[in-house]
């Protein structure tokens, strides 16, 4: 499995967690800076984001694999529209939280979400 990290780095406490959660081994980490310039288009940004993945159409497709999100909300939903666009589902996302009284701030591997099934489940809400 392949994590795709968006966001700030991983360290080898929140990859053991994400691979005990995931109950699957991880092969590759892909370290993507997520920096944006808040006086440029936000989509075209994303979009180049996404193809410094290094990912092509099929494996997109085809390779099993988890992300975590820019830390930027609006980036963080831009980028799924991208993802979702290229595979054809929503993807699995890690979702870190700060470690309480951390100094200075930590955070850890709190939960892996399959938004794919979060999508399911809601159209099932639509009656």
């Amino acid at each position: 499995m392949l994590v795709i990290n968006f966001s700030h780095p991983l360290n080898k406490v929140h990859l053991q967690k994400i691979e005990e959660l995931a109950q699957q081994k991880i092969e590759q980490v892909i370290e993507v800076n997520s920096h944006i310039n808040q006086q440029k288009p936000l989509v075209e940004q994303i979009v180049e984001l996404v193809d410094r993945v290094g990912l092509t159409p099929e494996e997109w497709q085809t390779l099993p694999f988890i992300l975590n999100p820019p830390a930027l909300n609006i980036s963080a939903v831009t980028l799924l529209a991208e993802v979702h666009g290229r595979c054809g589902y929503f993807p699995a996302v890690v979702r870190l939280r700060p470690m309480e009284g951390s100094l200075p701030p930590q955070f850890e591997v709190a939960e892996i979400i399959n938004l794919h099934q979060v999508r399911e489940e809601a159209r099932k809400r639509r009656d």
